[in-house]
């Protein structure tokens, strides 16, 4: 016994440190932090949903649209029709090719339904073109030898030779087709101008613009709004409708 009136262990001796409670701790500090950082994760990701998508069945932001429905086939003539007028529950127009307006269409299926005609007007209460726009036709806004074709998988290509940089360039370019503001769109999404890729990536940033397609469907009545377009071989096909088109005087 030392002095103090302590016992005193064997000299030297040390006592163990108790290392098991602070582990235990650690972990469930651990755990608890990574719980919590999961559900902040989740909390982010159920926010950002909310503000980017909109309610099941709400209207989505488009651009120009038809909004009313068209009238069912064999629809009730309109009350009071004037003398010298004709209604047309339905009618319907093929032809292989039509050239106005200094444009061409190729396979145009026309169906207007509720259709009137006087003396002075023939009019269409809703009014359906699909179409086939020849690549040719949309080259020619480019320039003299652009040559626009099929890619596959839904997709244009678009070959032109452009001036950059001081230099003329050979342009490949592929893209998707869209409808942007009722003109047929194709916009890059890929573009090759020859030689390391290195050199393609910073060319493509200066003539991206030079291979953008924004092409409006001319010759067809006021008042269609081009609604879809898909890639064919021979062309794009487009879907046009309209309300209350005049089809002609």
């Amino acid at each position: 016994m030392s002095s103090g009136g302590f016992p005193e262990g064997p000299v030297g001796a040390r006592t163990a440190p108790r290392t098991g409670g602070t582990e235990r701790t650690r972990a469930k500090d651990r755990l608890i932090g990574a719980l919590g950082m999961l559900l902040a994760m989740v909390l982010a990701l159920a926010v950002l949903w909310w503000v980017v998508s909109e309610p099941a069945g709400s209207p989505a932001a488009a651009g120009p649209s038809v909004s009313a429905d068209p009238p069912t086939a064999g629809a009730s003539p309109p009350a009071g029709l004037e003398e010298g007028r004709v209604w047309f529950a339905e009618l319907e127009l093929d032809a292989g090719t039509v050239v106005t307006s200094g444009t061409t269409l190729r396979d145009v299926r026309a169906v207007g339904q509720d259709v009137v005609s006087g003396p002075d007007e023939l009019r269409s209460g809703f009014l359906t073109v699909d179409a086939t726009v020849p690549f040719d036709v949309v080259a020619a806004e480019l320039d003299d030898g652009s040559v626009v074709s099929a890619a596959g998988e839904g997709r244009a290509r678009v070959v032109r030779t452009v001036e950059a940089l001081g230099r003329e360039i050979r342009v490949v370019a592929e893209g998707s087709v869209e409808v942007a503001d009722g003109r047929l769109v194709v916009v890059p999404r890929s573009i090759d101008v020859g030689g390391p890729a290195f050199l393609s990536d910073a060319t493509a940033a200066v003539v991206r613009g030079l291979v953008t397609i924004e092409h409006e469907v001319e010759g067809l009545p006021d008042g269609l709004v081009l609604q879809d377009v898909t890639v064919q071989e021979d062309g794009f096909r487009v879907e046009l409708q309209g309300e209350d088109v005049p089809l002609g005087r």
